[in-house]
């Protein structure tokens, strides 16, 4: 049985609509609801709600706690897999301090977003968290982006946005 911990900060992924301000807000995780759609075989997972954030209004200081929270996690070493959902705008800002200060984890730790909220038409937020799960079990030791069918290791990642995906620097 794999062991997967989640670790959500908010972004478009979990965006939700706010009918009485009509934006689309970060008022509180929705992953355990996108998650009791999945059938996810041999694998348990813990969600850890760390914040509620548009990536582009992080901090320092939230991203010291992110980077806190993954080394906390790796702790346990039960844990096979630490995937972190993050706003897209600034994921490869966190996604590079979690590889500068923690090096190669003895897992995978994978981020992961959305280009449109999973509560939208056409989102893409349920496929990189499917993907992210499953790459949770694939991949070696080590930080990365996964995304739009793709595995991307850090450091050298950056977000392409004319694209809507992520890509290799260079």
């Amino acid at each position: 049985m794999r062991r997967i911990t989640i670790i959500t900060t908010g972004g478009t992924l979990e965006k939700v609509y706010d009918e009485a301000t009509g934006t689309l807000v970060n008022r509180h995780s929705n992953v355990a609801h996108m998650l009791s759609g999945l059938r996810l075989e041999d694998t348990r997972h813990c969600i850890h709600e760390l914040m509620n954030k548009d990536s582009l209004d992080m901090t320092d200081a939230d991203r010291d706690a992110i980077v806190g929270c993954v080394r906390e996690v790796l702790e346990d070493t039960d844990v096979d897999g630490v995937l972190v959902l993050h706003g897209t705008d600034t994921l490869c800002v966190t996604g590079e301090r979690i590889h500068n200060d923690l090096g190669t984890p003895r897992v995978p730790v994978i981020l992961t977003g959305a280009m449109r909220p999973f509560e939208m038409k056409e989102s893409d937020a349920l496929q990189n968290l499917t993907e992210a799960i499953f790459a949770t079990s694939l991949l070696e030791p080590g930080v990365y982006v996964v995304s739009h069918g793709r595995a991307l290791r850090f450091p050298g990642v950056v977000k392409d946005r004319s694209r809507g995906t992520f890509v290799r620097n260079g």
